[in-house]
């Protein structure tokens, strides 16, 4: 028998200083005296950080314990599907966090616990509430992104009401010593543990009792259906296109110069103003007016002047004509030499700020220079009212920002350069973001075409819908689709515009919508497997197509009675009898069962 334990959160500080202290669930099985044979190791990376780390040790002797513990909660936002069998495969599931961390408890609460309550599907699988830390008061917030005041801590009452929102068991800890450790918190784990095998051993004795009480000719044995094939998800991209963006040149709307006009670097409005609030000042996305925080004004008037008017020498490429350049030059001499650095800084997306200051190190070669350069990138990366050191910032939490803030832009027509006519409506779009993120768009946007320099495009074979969630896509890198409908109709416009790793999404969200149908639901309902199939063929969805096919084969006996079956091909249909579960020699060994047992007047154990 084996126990199954999953774990979510961190329990670090924020701004702990500590980065090495070992884990709650490390430390517990280290130290347990119940524990033995202890085995780790890493799942794939996901931006840098391992997704989660699986533990294999023995517990009481000879009882198999596998424990994954996921210390980074965008596991739910970038592969929900593997949360989601996790949890689902799970007989204790364990929640930590830091009561010296408010921000991420909040989110905590609001974004993740109902996520959690999804997955968990009305199962009555033990839920414990870890609440890590002793409580610090004072410490302030010292990121310059961060939109939420770190200073308080997270109050018992709020771990305890979390609790019963779960209905879970709360646990606060200290610190990680011997005692909160062995006896708390493997205390309270233990007797899960306990109850969990005990069930499984129940179960597992009435099972056995079952089997024994016929004696008599057993039926057929089914044999459980062949595996469908496995579909995997592709990895996200999303940074790497925007960078590629910067480095290609393309569709760039802005240039900065030196002083002297020397030369220019050229960029594009939309990412900046996504990440910066000074951005959006300088290129009048947002008014004077409207700043909270008057240092962002008089840092933007004192490094950079903005002048509009036509292309300077070596001007922006790929702007259509009736979308003026914009100039600007840059005061600071020292600054505009690490310009080029600090937009790959930007544009990357995973926010390495050591890889900024060591690259800044080296190319000005003078402590003060690279000491007044990068505070000059810190305010101007900072958000209003808030201290402004990046350095301490973590790169997940950044990154969500730096995704959400891209959606900022999505159908509005603040800085677009683009309009998209569908099914009688317009939809603005920016160059910058459709170029980098679709080769299709960039072909057409970049080549000889009609669309190249014309700022209305109209868009024909999908509905305005479809085309708002691709474009959704293409400015978050997130795809929720409201139904199975949905999905393939979005699927055919990502393998119109070629978005291979949407089209992948949606296949694996159809997928999971109609494994987890039941039977009786998957009898009834009007949505026609068979045509879903002949879609994915012709949009040369491969993986979905094939997989289509071993579910009508494993639901024979459904799909047989419907009439959309008979528009199955010839080469289709025997693929389905061929692969049909319950098989044909199943169903006549049934019948010769069923034949035996009524010659022998005795009472069927199956029927």
């Amino acid at each position: 028998m084996s126990v199954n334990i999953v774990a979510f959160g961190n329990e670090r500080d924020g701004f702990s200083e500590d980065n090495q202290q070992p884990s709650l669930i490390w430390s517990y099985l280290r130290r347990s005296a119940l524990i033995s044979q202890i085995d780790s190791s890493l799942s794939a990376s996901h931006v840098g950080n391992p997704v989660f780390t699986e533990y294999q040790a023995c517990v009481f002797g000879n009882v198999r314990l596998v424990v994954h513990d996921c210390p980074v909660w965008d596991i739910f936002d970038s592969d929900w599907y593997t949360s989601c069998r996790l949890i689902g495969g799970a007989d204790i599931i364990v929640i930590k966090y830091s009561v010296n961390d408010k921000t991420s408890f909040q989110e905590l609460k609001d974004s993740y616990v109902p996520m959690v309550k999804k997955a968990l599907n009305h199962c009555s699988v033990p839920v414990i509430i870890s609440a890590i830390g002793a409580r610090k008061n004072g410490v302030p917030c010292t990121c310059p992104l961060c939109t939420s005041d770190r200073r308080s801590c997270v109050m018992t009452s709020e771990g305890v009401q979390l609790a019963k929102e779960l209905g879970a068991t709360y646990l606060e800890l200290h610190t990680l010593n011997d005692f909160y450790i062995q006896k708390y918190f493997g205390g309270v784990l233990e007797y899960f543990m306990i109850q969990s095998l005990n069930q499984k051993s129940s179960e597992k004795t009435k099972k056995r009792k079952k089997t024994q009480k016929c004696h008599r000719v057993q039926p057929p044995l089914l044999e459980q259906p062949e595996k469908m094939p496995i579909l995997k998800g592709e990895a996200s991209h999303y940074n790497a296109d925007l960078h590629n963006l910067l480095c290609c040149c393309q569709c760039t709307d802005v240039a900065f110069y030196p002083e002297d006009l020397s030369r220019a670097v050229e960029a594009h409005k939309i990412i900046l103003c996504s990440v910066s609030q000074l951005f959006m000042l300088l290129f009048g996305v947002k008014s004077p007016s409207d700043a909270h925080d008057a240092s962002i004004m008089q840092l933007a008037q004192s490094l950079f002047a903005v002048e509009a008017g036509d292309p300077f020498p070596s001007s922006p490429r790929g702007v259509p004509p009736c979308v003026p350049p914009v100039r600007v030059v840059v005061k600071d001499s020292v600054f505009c030499s690490c310009l080029p650095d600090i937009l790959h800084f930007i544009y990357s997306g995973a926010f390495q700020w050591e890889r900024l200051e060591e690259d800044i190190k080296k190319k000005l070669k003078d402590p003060e220079k690279t000491d007044h350069v990068l505070e000059k990138v810190k305010c101007i990366l900072k958000t209003p009212g808030k201290l402004n050191t990046v350095k301490e910032c973590r790169s997940h939490e950044i990154k969500r920002l730096y995704n959400t803030s891209l959606r900022l832009f999505f159908n509005t027509p603040v800085l677009a350069d683009v309009i998209f006519k569908i099914q009688g409506a317009t939809v603005p779009a920016h160059r910058a973001v459709l170029v980098a993120r679709c080769e299709v768009m960039a072909a057409m946007f970049n080549g000889n075409y009609l669309e190249a320099n014309s700022i209305l495009v109209p868009v024909y074979g999908v509905s305005k819908d479809t085309f708002l969630s691709f474009l959704e896509y293409l400015y978050t890198d997130s795809c929720f689709p409201a139904s199975i409908l949905q999905a393939m109709s979005l699927l055919i416009c990502a393998e119109m515009y070629q978005v291979m790793r949407l089209q992948h999404i949606c296949e694996l969200y159809i997928i999971t919508q109609l494994q987890s149908m039941p039977s009786r639901e998957l009898a009834s309902t009007s949505l026609s497997i068979v045509s879903l199939l002949k879609k994915a063929k012709f949009h040369n969805s491969d993986c979905l197509s094939t997989w289509l096919l071993h579910f009508i084969a494993t639901n024979y006996l459904i799909f047989s009675q419907k009439p959309e079956f008979q528009d199955l091909s010839v080469e289709e249909r025997n693929f389905v009898e061929m692969h049909r579960w319950p098989s044909n020699l199943y169903l006549k060994q049934l019948a010769d069962y069923r034949n035996y047992i009524h010659s022998q007047k005795c009472h069927c154990t199956v029927m």
